[in-house]
């Protein structure tokens, strides 16, 4: 019954939080729902991957947090756990890198000037966001673990994890 529970917090932060930012308010207000898909134009076919890539990634990351954490990927229903598995043994952010390949696919489809001042904008407060809050709460909360965590796993680049690397991380 657990496992229920956690699922279905997990659909609703899903939809509450990137399905906002990557669905509802690029289809509503930044001109996604204007935009005209053609099968022929490149551009818009690398924008579709790119959607279709960033969705996966999303995917794989929530059922890692509820797998691995026992959490959503939400700030107010975290992880009880550090997740370090999956994507996130190559770089710490892998839900905010999601978000973004979908942004930017939806930016490739709709090219407006309104839909790339979004993904700016959603680049600055989501950078904000991890710095000011998201990192200083989860050095409280997972002190050394996270730390150690932090100097093998880029923030937003991703690495290969090392195997000779004294604190390897699984």
């Amino acid at each position: 019954m657990a496992s229920f529970w956690l699922a279905l917090r997990s659909l609703f932060w899903t939809v509450a939080l990137p399905g906002m930012v990557a669905g509802y308010v690029p289809w509503r207000y930044v001109g996604l729902s204007h935009a005209s898909f053609r099968w022929r134009d490149p551009v818009q076919l690398v924008g579709a991957l790119c959607i279709i890539v960033g969705a996966a990634m999303l995917a794989v990351c929530i059922w890692e947090f509820a797998r691995s954490g026992r959490g959503t990927l939400s700030p107010a229903d975290p992880p009880k756990q550090l997740v370090v598995r999956g994507l996130y043994r190559y770089v710490r952010n892998p839900m905010y890198v999601g978000v973004t390949t979908m942004l930017l696919g939806e930016l490739l489809v709709a090219r407006t000037t309104t839909f790339a001042l979004y993904c700016a904008g959603w680049l600055v407060a989501v950078n904000l966001f991890i710095i000011g809050y998201e990192e200083p709460t989860l050095r409280n909360q997972f002190g050394t673990s996270y730390e150690a965590y932090t100097k093998s796993v880029g923030r937003w680049i991703p690495r290969l994890p090392r195997r000779d690397s004294p604190g390897q991380l699984k």
